[in-house]
């Protein structure tokens, strides 16, 4: 059985700035500063997940723009199945991040209309039948498939990335539906072991992780074991653009491989740290010999 991941694909472009706030300039000159690729929550998540060996079946919406197509080819290239891309939007989602020399991002993200669509519901009962697991990122054309997961017994990770209210109006149906719910401590409305159990005890999720940057990571347990972890140093951070991401991932991919939600989070942070070491979202990723080769040199001690 492979995981499905259900989420956004975006055209991403990156500008490299000396450091926020951005003074104003008529022209700028950031020689090798900026690039453009093809990420997304969906994609990044799905790339980690197939680098680090997992099958994943990965439904997405795509433009039938010159961006969509050059989304299909680029992750058709990195060996990721097509089988369940849907392309009928009138153009492809983009994003422009800013992000400095301290590795700090502002992320500016143009959804088309994707906001205004459904993923197909019969496409998607054909993927989840072949998953032990559902990714199901916060987009609204997953919103409807929150329920058929549960229906039919199905895990439900999501990750709401930044929230400040715990009913947050957006996001409850994610945060209800989800057996294990990630989300950044970059917006709370209270410290994050706070926050966490505010969370758990509204939604009754089985795991809830909290990323908090260079402060590390928080793991809650349904059993109330609440755990915090140091950030993990890896190499130099060039941009912290797709850290949640690769944290969310990672941490997936080894708890359903039996690890323990701590171990599991270890192997994670270590994965993300990694990867924070480049530019884009949805680069930087290791194998899985390349990680635990790299766990295995000493950092238990350090988290």
């Amino acid at each position: 059985m492979g995981i499905l991941v259900s989420g956004l694909v975006n055209i991403e472009t990156t500008l490299q700035i000396d450091t926020f706030p951005l003074e104003y300039e008529p022209v700028r000159y950031p020689f090798w500063g900026i690039a453009t690729t093809v990420s997304g929550v969906g994609v990044n998540v799905s790339l980690a997940l197939h680098t680090l060996g997992k099958p994943v079946h990965f439904c997405t919406m795509l433009g039938t723009d010159v961006y969509g197509e050059m989304a299909h080819e680029w992750m058709q290239h990195q060996g990721l199945s097509l089988e369940f891309f849907i392309r009928r939007l009138p153009q492809t989602a983009q994003s422009v991040i800013l992000y400095d020399k301290a590795g700090r991002r502002q992320i500016h993200v143009d959804l088309k209309n994707i906001q205004e669509q459904r993923y197909p519901l019969e496409l998607f009962e054909v993927a989840i039948e072949r998953a032990s697991v559902a990714v199901l990122c916060n987009i609204n054309f997953n919103r409807h498939l929150l329920e058929v997961a549960k229906e039919k017994g199905i895990p439900v990770c999501t990750d709401v990335h930044t929230i400040a209210d715990p009913e947050d109006e957006y996001n409850r149906d994610f945060m209800a539906a989800a057996d294990i719910l990630f989300l950044s401590d970059e917006k709370l409305w209270a410290a994050p072991d706070v926050a966490a159990r505010d969370l758990m005890k509204r939604y009754h999720n089985r795991l809830i992780v909290i990323g908090m940057g260079a402060r590390g990571a928080l793991l809650l347990e349904e059993n109330g074991t609440c755990i915090e972890l140091p950030a993990v140093h890896t190499r130099p951070v060039v941009s912290t653009i797709g850290a949640g991401d690769a944290l969310f991932a990672s941490f997936i991919n080894f708890y359903v491989d039996g690890f323990s939600p701590l171990e599991s989070l270890k192997r994670a942070m270590v994965f993300a740290s990694w990867k924070i070491g480049t530019t884009g979202a949805a680069q930087g990723f290791l194998n899985s010999y390349e990680l635990e080769k790299l766990y295995a040199q000493d950092l238990q001690s350090a988290i």
